[in-house]
């Protein structure tokens, strides 16, 4: 994957961006970048596979779900009011540079617009679609299908698996769709992208 370009277009969008050909190398990166703050995380496959809950939590307080003695709704709330906020693109729209994350719950889209000193923006490289429009239809077909599969959660697309099925379910995951345009003028934004598949 060529990031070059890509990097210069969320460049161009007000991001700061650091490239890695490894998780392992983004992970000691962000190890190093932050180092005795408050963090908060979404529910992120990448995030897991990167063990960056276990290895940060080693060095900051981390606000995560089975990282502190609360419960979802008292984690969520914490995490909301952290200084350092991680998260996973659900897609990238190379062509643009424009990020789309898909939320049902609301916490990770709401991070990612207000309240944190820094974000992070991680994704591999299968994150990554030519255009928005492309990158739209992979998040809605592709990645909500399977976090809804992961989730255990009663709707059509987690039962067949291939595609939005736009229901009505009460168990639906995609409920809201946050679209950066540029980086928020109120907080730092950094997007990290990693020569990886990683997460959906």
């Amino acid at each position: 994957m060529a990031f070059e370009e890509l990097r210069a277009k969320l460049e161009k969008n007000g991001f700061t961006v650091q490239v890695f050909s490894t998780g392992e190398e983004a992970s000691a990166y962000l190890n190093r970048e932050i180092d005795g703050k408050t963090v908060g995380m979404g529910g992120s496959m990448t995030i897991a596979q990167l063990g960056l809950k276990e290895s940060l939590s080693a060095h900051n307080t981390v606000f995560s779900h089975g990282f502190t003695p609360c419960g979802p709704k008292e984690v969520q709330a914490l995490a909301a009011n952290a200084e350092v906020y991680l998260l996973s693109a659900n897609g990238i729209a190379a062509g643009t540079g424009e990020i789309l994350n898909i939320d049902g719950t609301g916490n990770r889209v709401a991070s990612s617009l207000f309240g944190h000193r820094k974000i992070y923006f991680l994704a591999g490289k299968n994150k990554i679609s030519p255009d928005f429009h492309t990158s739209l239809q992979r998040v809605r077909n592709v990645v909500a299908p399977k976090n809804a599969q992961r989730l255990g959660r009663k709707t059509p697309c987690a039962a067949k698996g291939d595609r939005c099925y736009d229901c009505d379910s009460p168990e639906r995951i995609c409920r809201g769709l946050a679209v950066h345009y540029r980086k928020m003028s109120s907080m730092d934004m950094e997007v990290i992208l990693i020569d990886q598949e990683l997460g959906y």
